[in-house]
């Protein structure tokens, strides 16, 4: 274990990497907060964390200078993707009561409550901008459209944002958790009723590991849904505790020996599994499985404050190879998931 100390002054580092401009140089892949898409929406939810708990006030002035900046402009199309960034801007309206924010809270909530497309049984299909992913459930929906519905929900004080988040939940759970090994497919397909190539994708896993918790904290009071939702949560951290590396780190197809171990899931599992143990959520005998996996992910931290060994953007696979062929790149998520991550860490040093 570092220090407080040393732990903030890594997370400074990796958020003045996000702070550079890179979108001019194409190599860096998705290392850019210049789009208003969901990678730039996972690291705007970890820099809101970082003011959340230290008071950070650089912090602050980032995210009120990045959603200024795009607010001048033309709103992106909307879809699961755009969606993202939403989450921190519900979260900054809390903070701030902008009322420009709120105005836009309430229309993307709106939309992804009554128009976003919907599989069978009310699914929140896939939809991104190039595809809209027909019948279509993927894994990575509950980060990017979910924790907002829920989070705009207990603003705006509209309880059925609130109530339809947690069926998401639930939906998901039914078709991406297998019932065997506790491990998320990355998508299911209600057209052709399978889970296409059958694969537990690493960063997969980690959304819905992340994802439970912070719906689970925004959502003290149990009821039903909420024990089930913990319930899959303790199920899947059972089994991804089997399949961690000796290293500490999971991999791009968890329980595939062969495949490469990937940084950005490593991260939002450790970052799920320190956070579910320090809110009474999982079991703390599961405290060290996500130090070890926290300690791998430091590691990847090179001296500029770029997190490595991230695979890029992962769309649909419908073979295994197709997991392996990502290229591997520092992005903007792969900052964001470190950074959530380095504030358990903070927490851990206290």
């Amino acid at each position: 274990m570092k220090t407080q100390k040393e732990y903030r002054a890594l997370a400074d580092s990796v958020l003045q990497m996000l702070q550079k401009e890179h979108s001019e140089d194409p190599s860096n892949g998705h290392l850019t907060m210049d789009n208003w898409e969901w990678p730039a929406g996972v690291a705007l939810y970890g820099i809101w964390q970082r003011y959340r708990q230290t008071g950070d006030e650089a912090a602050l002035a980032y995210m009120r200078n990045w959603f200024d900046r795009h607010l001048a402009g033309p709103m992106p199309h909307r879809n699961v993707n755009t969606v993202g960034p939403m989450l921190a801007l519900c979260c900054l309206y809390d903070s701030q009561r902008d009322e420009r924010y709120r105005a836009l809270v309430e229309e993307w909530a709106a939309w992804v409550m009554r128009d976003m497309p919907r599989t069978e049984f009310g699914g929140l299909q896939h939809c991104t901008v190039w595809n809209r992913h027909y019948q279509q459930l993927w894994c990575d929906t509950l980060f990017m459209a979910c924790l907002f519905l829920c989070k705009a929900g207990l603003t705006l004080d509209k309880p059925e944002y609130v109530e339809e988040a947690k069926y998401q939940f639930l939906l998901h759970i039914r078709y991406l958790q297998n019932k065997e090994t506790g491990l998320w497919y990355h998508g299911w397909t209600f057209d052709r009723r399978n889970n296409f190539a059958g694969a537990y994708w690493g960063r997969g896993n980690a959304w819905f590991t992340a994802a439970a918790v912070e719906l689970l904290e925004m959502l003290p009071m149990q009821d039903a849904s909420l024990r089930l939702i913990q319930a899959a949560l303790a199920d899947q951290v059972v089994a991804l505790w089997k399949l961690q590396r000796v290293n500490g780190m999971f991999t791009t197809l968890l329980d595939v020996e062969e495949s490469p171990c990937e940084t950005s899931a490593t991260a939002g599992i450790a970052y799920g599994v320190l956070k579910g143990v320090r809110l009474g959520l999982i079991d703390s005998g599961y405290r060290e499985m996500g130090l070890k996996a926290a300690g791998a992910v430091v590691a990847q931290i090179d001296e500029n404050g770029a997190v490595q060994g991230v695979s890029n953007g992962t769309g649909m696979g419908h073979d295994l190879e197709h997991y392996r062929k990502i290229l591997i790149t520092p992005t903007a998520y792969g900052q964001g998931l470190t950074f959530l991550m380095l504030g358990e860490l903070d927490r851990e040093s206290e």
